[in-house]
């Protein structure tokens, strides 16, 4: 339950109960007691890091069935090493310029309605993001017309834990994956795919990378690894290669002065990423899910009869795995983001998840302490009751 640790009531630094999820502004994620084994098990030896990030790469790409793979400090880092390798694809003798990228190709395509905050990381390196298409829609001819001899590559955002590849598919807004891999191959491109939650169901982790994409990223901290862990995949050797090259077993063993130096990784972190992974490809996802349902059932009701809110699962399709609260504000006095300030504010802290529906919030209980629950079910009484 919330308030175990000693260092924090050293430092003086409330602990919150995460009904949030993975976001690293509360801290990521909470790996494993095997993970945390794993890492001190790594902490007990040195080791030569080329090696590795070499052989660690070799045994997730056999995990995964996929060409190649990679460890990284997080997603992000995967996606700025990914595109670091585009725009030196054809360069190599020019890994040392980044970020400057004079006389490089360097511009990114993505598509209107895939922007995010996170694909900034295609900047890191000196990459230029080149918006297509508009509010309605975007065509292969809008991506295609955008190509010049300044294109290092296409970037597409694959969506996050809730988002289904096959429905995306069918969107007719977008040029989504299936069409877009073949679009960036016939005009002789790379296409970096961010796909940090896209790791359940765990064939998701395959899919990109077996289809075809050159490069993938993925954040640890969704198959309960490390905050601070990622991976990048891809079926273009050159480009995974380039990526190795770029990243700071580069500048430590090649002796470069590339910038990925500064996103660089410790042993502990690696094996972490590894066994997290190895452990999450054999969990039982069944009675994982089945035990956060049993947790979310414990106060469904409870919820459910307080004024002005309506009980939803979380999300609306296949797992369930938190609870959406639909708050009227004219029956509880309060609105959603009223609610969740009084949740952050008060004690203890609570984080509720919030996303594009209007008027509500949402319990993710994965990242819930056991017995947490209860608590988060005393607050809402304390102020909707």
């Amino acid at each position: 339950m919330a308030g175990q640790s000693k260092i924090y009531k050293t430092l003086g630094i409330k602990p919150v109960i995460n009904a949030h999820g993975h976001p690293t502004a509360i801290g990521g994620n909470n790996p494993s007691r095997i993970v945390k084994e794993a890492m001190e098990d790594a902490s007990l030896d040195y080791v030569k890091m080329s090696e590795l990030v070499e052989v660690s790469g070799e045994r997730i790409a056999e995990m995964l069935n996929v060409p190649f793979a990679m460890v990284t400090p997080g997603c992000s880092a995967a996606l700025s090493l990914g595109a670091a390798a585009c725009i030196t694809r054809n360069n190599e003798d020019d890994i040392e310029q980044l970020p400057d990228v004079t006389g490089l190709p360097n511009e990114f395509i993505i598509q209107k309605q895939l922007r995010v905050s996170y694909d900034k990381a295609v900047t890191v390196p000196g990459g230029k993001l080149i918006e297509v298409g508009n509010e309605q829609n975007t065509t292969e001819k809008d991506i295609e017309e955008a190509i010049n001899e300044k294109t290092a590559g296409i970037h597409y955002l694959a969506g996050g834990l809730y988002d289904d590849p096959s429905e995306r598919e069918q969107r007719t807004d977008i040029v989504a994956f299936n069409k877009l891999v073949k679009l960036a191959h016939r005009n002789k491109l790379p296409l970096l795919i961010d796909a940090a939650g896209q790791v359940y169901p765990t064939d998701r982790l395959s899919h990109y990378a077996q289809n075809g994409a050159d490069l993938v990223g993925y954040g640890g901290k969704y198959f309960e690894g490390l905050n601070t862990s990622g991976l990048l995949l891809g079926a273009n050797k050159h480009l995974m290669r380039l990526a190795y090259r770029l990243s700071f077993v580069g500048f430590e063993y090649e002796h470069t002065r590339v910038f990925g130096r500064s996103i660089k990784m410790d042993r502990q972190t690696v094996v972490g990423t590894f066994v997290a992974l190895q452990e999450w490809l054999k969990m039982d996802h069944e009675s994982r899910l089945a035990n956060y349902e049993a947790r979310l059932n414990k106060i469904r009701d409870e919820i459910a009869k307080l004024p002005g809110i309506t009980v939803a699962d979380f999300p609306d399709k296949g797992m369930v795995e938190g609870l959406r609260l639909i708050i009227d504000k004219k029956s509880c006095n309060l609105s959603a983001d009223e609610l969740q300030d009084l949740l952050e504010n008060g004690e203890p802290i609570i984080h509720l998840r919030t996303d594009n529906v209007p008027d509500s919030v949402i319990i993710r209980i994965q990242t819930v302490d056991d017995g947490d629950e209860q608590l988060i079910l005393k607050r809402l009484q304390e102020e909707l009751g």
